[in-house]
């Protein structure tokens, strides 16, 4: 089942990669980087909500619990990391082009899952760095590299 989550996964990222060439063109469409980024968050959120009534419908889902008003502060700003995504590749797309912009952001991802993994914080598991994990990060590193020069 594992590998199928990391196929699902690996598609999400081709998405990703689809929707950074998408958005790139909405901004030329829109005139502002402004513009396209809350377009494609509006697109997203009523896709979500779509989703989500169906999902009701089916009875696979309900509204969120009470406890999600005393939750954190912090859980309410996940999508600012999001929206800073989406922004910059907007932004960068013409400049770095669509594979070393990916390669980069995958790479910041990384370097910061694993520092979120080793000290298990926002409440993910305890994970910590491994010679294993550490060599990853640094072929990834040089694939981002490589991917760069042309």
């Amino acid at each position: 089942m594992t590998n199928l989550y990391v196929l699902l996964m690996v598609l999400a990222g081709a998405a990703v990669a689809a929707q950074i060439g998408i958005n790139a063109q909405l901004r030329a469409a829109a005139g502002s980087a402004l513009w396209a980024t809350n377009i494609s968050f509006a697109v997203s959120m009523l896709a979500g909500l779509a989703v989500a009534g169906v999902a009701a419908a089916l009875g696979r889902v309900t509204f969120p619990d009470q406890a999600l008003w005393r939750a954190p502060w912090w859980v309410w700003i996940g999508g600012l990391g999001g929206a800073m995504y989406v922004l910059f590749a907007i932004l960068l797309t013409r400049r770095l082009g669509i594979a070393v912009l990916s390669a980069a952001g995958i790479l910041g991802q990384l370097v910061a899952s694993l520092v979120i993994d080793h000290y298990g914080w926002l409440g993910a598991p305890v994970q910590r760095l491994s010679a294993t994990r550490v060599l990853g990060a640094v072929l990834l590193t040089i694939g981002a590299a490589l991917v760069r020069w042309r």
